[in-house]
């Protein structure tokens, strides 16, 4: 596992004090460290225009493409495995970037919205991008249990790193929660 020390950040929290978002990100920082491929979502969190759509999307085509080569349990499977990697390149990311929650960080979103999508498969497009709506508003909204999510881990570390990834999965239960409620009606 590579020592988080012996990378220099992009910037610091002391850096940052007046700062209201993450430092410039690059091709480069893209690509100078595997977690920070995976976090930065293949280069979708780079966008400058809502990172979090932009990874969202990626991970709808993303999960299209894979369900054409894999079983529902290969892609519940590749969800676990995804969840587990992507809290170490969360981490490392972050204390890389200086930034305990960088918006730029969208494995968050891949990971959940993966999950919303294997779990309400089989559905047609619209479902699916009812699926989108919804996930998109709770995971940027934060209404009263995503808010709870994400203020239950902060800071820098592996608790810091799981805080990425918690409030997302909260909000992609938020998904499911009103899409099997729908479902019922």
């Amino acid at each position: 596992m590579p020592d988080f020390q012996k990378f220099t950040p992009l910037s610091t929290p002391e850096l940052n004090a007046g700062q209201h978002h993450p430092p410039m990100l690059n091709r480069r920082f893209l690509l100078s460290h595997p977690a920070h491929f995976i976090a930065l979502g293949a280069g979708s969190g780079l966008s400058r225009l809502a990172p979090g759509t932009a990874g969202t999307l990626w991970a709808w085509a993303v999960f299209l493409l894979l369900q054409i080569w894999l079983t529902p349990l290969q892609m519940g499977v590749l969800i676990a495995v995804s969840t587990l990697v992507g809290w170490w390149a969360c981490t490392v990311t972050a204390q890389h970037m200086g930034v305990a929650d960088p918006g730029a960080i969208v494995w968050d979103e891949v990971i959940a919205f993966w999950l919303v999508l294997w779990l309400v498969t089989p559905t047609t497009f619209w479902g699916q991008l009812g699926a989108f709506v919804l996930f998109r508003y709770f995971d940027a909204a934060k209404p009263g249990p995503v808010r709870w999510a994400d203020s239950l881990f902060k800071g820098f570390g592996w608790r810091g790193g799981w805080g990425i990834i918690f409030d997302d999965l909260v909000a992609a239960f938020c998904t499911l929660l009103v899409i099997a409620i729908w479902r019922s009606l």
